[in-house]
C-alpha cells in the first residue's frame, strides 16, 4: 500500500519539479501547517479537520497516532485519510542510511576510543564517528589542507578531525563559552595525542573553499525573506527556483520542520501520552492568558517545562522500579483515589528552578502514566487530578512570565470548558507533525537547488549519512569543485 518516492534530485530541473509537487500538496493544508497548537482550544482548531478522520482516530491507540508522522496507516481508516498520509510520505526525502563506502573514496569507518569520546552520548558519538570519516575522505579527495568547523559547539567533531585524522582544523562557534570548553577539552586530549588544532575562532577569511558539507538542524532559527529584518542572504528561500514559486514558510512551519518521524515512532505509549497531555495543558493555559492577561501577546514561551518534568519523572520512576513493577495500568484509577492528599498548589512565590511545576513525587509518577483515553469507575477522580496538575502548570507558567496569579482566575472553569476536547489534541498534533519531514525535505531541496543553480562550478550530492534511528536529522548536502573524486549519483533516492 505504501507509495514510494517517485522524485529525483539529480538535476536542478528534477529538484524544482519535486519542490513544486510539495508546494502544490501543502497549500490545501495550511490550516494544519500554519496553526499554533497553543491555540488549539481558543481557536477550536479541531473543527477544521475532517469529521470522519477525527471520529476514526479517536478510537485509535496512542501507538497508532505516533506512527502517523512515519506514514504508517491502518487498513480500516477512511480512504481519504490513508490517501493523505501515504501521499504525504511519498513526497518525503527517504532517510535510510546510504552505503557510504560506495559514495566516498577512502571511507574507513572507525570507532572512537574513550579519550576522544569523553562527554559524548550515543547520538553524538555516532554522528562524530560517521561525519569525521566523511570529512576526512572529502578533504583527501579535494586535497584540502585545512578544515573549518562552523557551528562547532563544544568541538567534538573538530577534535576528532584534528587528533584522530591529523587534519588542521579551525573551530568556529557564536558562543564564547563553547570556545572555552573546547580549548579545555583539547588540552586534556593532548596528553594522549599530538596534532594541529587551531584555537577557537570567531572570524574566518578564506580565499578558496574546495568543498562544503552541511548537516541541517534547528530550522526554527532560520531567517526567512519577508519574516525578518533585511539581510544580505536569507536562510530560506535560497534558490531562485523556490523564489519563483512564491513559497513561504513562516515561523510555525519552520518550527514544524524540526519534528522527526523517527522520534515520534520511538516515544512509546507513556511518553506519547505525556507529550499530548503537556500540549493540552499548554493550550488550556493559553486560554488563561487570553482571558486574564491579554496584554501578554499571542503565544509567549514559558520554557521547556515538559522536557524538564519528563526527565525528572523518568529518574523517579527508575528509582521506584520494584514498586512500579507490581502495579499495572489498570491500577492507576485506584492509585489516584488513594492520593487525595498528595497534591498541593505551588504559588508563584514558592516556585524553584529544580521543581518548576511544583509537582510532588507521587503525583509525578501518576502524571507520567495517566491516560487521556482511560475510562474507569474512578474517572471523576482522574479528572480531578488532571485539573490539579493543570492548575500547577498554570501557576508555574504565570511565574515564568512574571505574572502574579489572582484569586479571580477561574482555572477550574477553563479546564471544564476544554476537557471534552482534550483527547482531540493528540490526533491534531499527530496529523500536523506528519508535515515535519515534508517541510524539512522542502528546506533541504531548496539548499540543494541553490547549489545546482550555480551550474558547472559545483558538483553537489544530498544523502542520508547517519542511522535515522540514532540521529533522525541525518541528511548531508555536500558540494565540491569538479573533479575532486566524490560520486554524485546518490542525490537521487
Amino acid at each position: 500500500m505504501a507509495k514510494q518516492c517517485k522524485y529525483s534530485c539529480d538535476s536542478a530541473a528534477e529538484t524544482l519539479e519535486w519542490i513544486k509537487a510539495i508546494a502544490d500538496f501543502i497549500k490545501p493544508f495550511s490550516f494544519l501547517i500554519n496553526a499554533h497548537v497553543v491555540n488549539f482550544f481558543k481557536d477550536r482548531l479541531w473543527e477544521a479537520v475532517d469529521e470522519d478522520w477525527l471520529q476514526c482516530l479517536s478510537n485509535e491507540s496512542v501507538e497508532s497516532l505516533l506512527l502517523i508522522p512515519s506514514g504508517i496507516v491502518q487498513d480500516h481508516w477512511p480512504t481519504s485519510l490513508k490517501e493523505f498520509i501515504l501521499t504525504l510520505k511519498s513526497l518525503f526525502y527517504p532517510r535510510e542510511q546510504a552505503d557510504l563506502k560506495k559514495v566516498f573514496p577512502n571511507f574507513q569507518p572507525t570507532s572512537l576510543n574513550s579519550v576522544l569520546a569523553q562527554g559524548m552520548n550515543l547520538k553524538k558519538k555516532h554522528e562524530v564517528e560517521v561525519l569525521s570519516d566523511i570529512v576526512s575522505s572529502v578533504a583527501s579527495a579535494v586535497r584540502a589542507d585545512a578544515v573549518i568547523d562552523v557551528g562547532a559547539g563544544q568541538g567534538y567533531l573538530a577534535q576528532v578531525l584534528a587528533f584522530e585524522h591529523q587534519l588542521s582544523v579551525v573551530a568556529i562557534d557564536a558562543c564564547s563559552h563553547h570556545g572555552k570548553v573546547t580549548n579545555a577539552r583539547a588540552e586534556r586530549i593532548k596528553k594522549h595525542y599530538m596534532a594541529q588544532m587551531r584555537k577557537f575562532g570567531t572570524l574566518l577569511e578564506c580565499e578558496e573553499v574546495r568543498a562544503v558539507i552541511s548537516i541541517g538542524c534547528c530550522y526554527n532559527l532560520l531567517s526567512e525573506e519577508g519574516f525578518a529584518n533585511a539581510r544580505i542572504q536569507y536562510g530560506f528561500p535560497m534558490s531562485c527556483g523556490v523564489k519563483s514559486v512564491n513559497l513561504s514558510l513562516g515561523k510555525s512551519s519552520r518550527d514544524l520542520a524540526c519534528q522527526s518521524a523517527e522520534r515520534w515512532k520511538s516515544l512509546g505509549k507513556d511518553a506519547g501520552l505525556h507529550n499530548f497531555e503537556l500540549h493540552a495543558f499548554r493550550a488550556a493555559f493559553q486560554m488563561v492568558l487570553h482571558k486574564y492577561f491579554p496584554e501578554v501577546g499571542i503565544s509567549p514561551s514559558i520554557g521547556r517545562q515538559g522536557k524538564a518534568l519528563r526527565r525528572k519523572q523518568q529518574r523517579k520512576i527508575i528509582k521506584s522500579e520494584p514498586q512500579a513493577e507490581e502495579s499495572t495500568y489498570s491500577d492507576l484509577p485506584q492509585m489516584a483515589c488513594n492520593m487525595e492528599e498528595a497534591c498541593s498548589v505551588t504559588h508563584s512565590g514558592e516556585s524553584e528552578a529544580g521543581n518548576t511545576l511544583g509537582v510532588g513525587s507521587d503525583v509525578d509518577a501518576l502524571f507520567t502514566k495517566m491516560s487521556l483515553h482511560t475510562g474507569s469507575t474512578c474517572e471523576r477522580t482522574m479528572s480531578t487530578y488532571k485539573y490539579s496538575l493543570f492548575e500547577k502548570f498554570c501557576q508555574s507558567g504565570l511565574c515564568r512570565l512574571g505574572l502574579k496569579p489572582s484569586d479571580d482566575i477561574n482555572f477550574h472553569g477553563i479546564w471544564k470548558e476544554v476537557e471534552p476536547y482534550v483527547s482531540l489534541i493528540g490526533i491534531y498534533w499527530s496529523l500536523r507533525a506528519a508535515f515535519g519531514p515534508l517541510l524539512e525535505t522542502l528546506i533541504l531541496l531548496d539548499r540543494l537547488l541553490f547549489l545546482q543553480e550555480q551550474g558547472d562550478v559545483l558538483e553537489s550530492v544530498m544523502l542520508p549519512i547517519f542511522d535515522p534511528a540514532i540521529s533522525p536529522r541525518n541528511v548531508a548536502i555536500i558540494a565540491k569543485k569538479p573533479d575532486a573524486g566524490i560520486s554524485s549519483h546518490h542525490s537521487s533516492r
